[in-house]
């Protein structure tokens, strides 16, 4: 259990503010005295923090001065507007959104990576969570890295709605009833039909031809490995699945590096869990392995055989966890402990 602290989170109402909730209630900071904040149409609501439940307060209305940490996972137009508020009040401010990520003066971090960031910070800082399709591929290929360097990354993401809020999870739910139902169905939340569909585009398109989804994982990898030499080739793809990314990963090594090499050192990454086994049904899946758990996951790991030092993986995660959540009360951890690694 770890000394009470005063907590605020920012968007408690949301899939990732819940979720934020319960981790917190889990994670040694029960006792904590625990602000949900949400818009001022959220007034009357409650959200359940452990074994208690928490009346909604407003933002707008909120004074950060005695809070030692603010969790924000309201959109990023809100963490502009407040983050920088609560900052100046003296409150240590982890943001889940996009809104800082690539400011150079603001560390980018997922703990068993790159934790060491955590340092020198003191209160009233901001820290940036990762994209979460960016946390699980790295916390996947940074080990590979950390030993063999890494030259080029190939991935393709296959991403769940849940990324989208709840607001997709209730598009495709809603489809998929209609759609079994032989009733023709009408996309809101995103651009296409999602239900038994692939769609691939998420996030807006840039000018390169890449969505901004894709490119985040281009800048995100090279801030956070902090090597800019890193090319990383993205294509992220919606797909019907309620919670849970997958990623089919191609790396190319700059030095050659064994397959018992890379083993080991996937073994030995913290939150990690390498499923070295070739029985189909072992192979892990976003259903079956990832949703609702906290590790991130691997399997068909083998040789590229058409580059020689290529590598394959497949990767999933539970994008409200890892991928947001819980990399985001990590950070807060790290912080309270003192401690800039996470422990196997």
């Amino acid at each position: 259990m770890y000394k009470k602290l005063n907590i605020a989170v920012v968007g408690a109402t949301g899939a990732v503010g819940e979720t934020m909730l319960s981790i917190l209630a889990e994670s040694g900071f029960k006792d904590a005295n625990v602000h949900a904040l949400a818009s001022e149409q959220s007034i009357g609501k409650t959200v359940d923090f452990g074994m208690r439940s928490l009346a909604v307060e407003v933002l707008d209305d909120f004074e950060f001065s005695e809070t030692d940490f603010a969790l924000f996972s309201a959109g990023g137009a809100i963490s502009l507007k407040h983050a920088p508020r609560a900052a100046a009040a003296g409150c240590t401010v982890i943001d889940n959104t996009s809104a800082f990520r690539l400011d150079d003066d603001i560390p980018l971090v997922v703990p068993e990576i790159n934790g060491d960031l955590l340092a020198d910070l003191g209160v009233g800082s901001i820290i940036a969570n990762p994209n979460c399709s960016t946390i699980q591929m790295l916390m996947a290929i940074a080990p590979i890295h950390a030993v063999a360097g890494i030259e080029r990354i190939n991935v393709a993401t296959y991403q769940s709605v849940s990324g989208a809020g709840s607001k997709g999870m209730e598009e495709l739910a809603r489809q998929t009833m209609d759609r079994l139902s032989f009733k023709d169905v009408t996309p809101s939340v995103f651009a296409q039909p999602i239900a038994f569909n692939a769609i691939p585009v998420i996030d807006t398109m840039q000018d390169n031809g890449y969505t901004r989804e894709e490119m985040k994982l281009h800048w995100e990898t090279r801030k956070i490995l902090r090597d800019d030499a890193i090319a990383v080739n993205a294509t992220a793809v919606r797909i019907p699945v309620f919670y849970g990314h997958s990623e089919a990963v191609h790396l190319e090594t700059t030095r050659d590096i064994s397959m018992k090499e890379v083993r080991q050192a996937l073994h030995k990454a913290p939150g990690l869990e390498l499923v070295d086994d070739t029985d189909p049904k072992a192979q892990v899946t976003a259903v079956t392995h990832a949703a609702g758990k906290d590790a991130v996951y691997v399997s068909r790991l083998r040789r590229d055989l058409s580059h020689p030092r290529g590598i394959n993986l497949w990767v999933v995660g539970d994008n409200v966890r890892k991928g947001a959540a819980l990399n985001a009360v990590q950070i807060m951890k790290m912080m309270v402990t003192g401690k800039m690694s996470v422990e196997t």
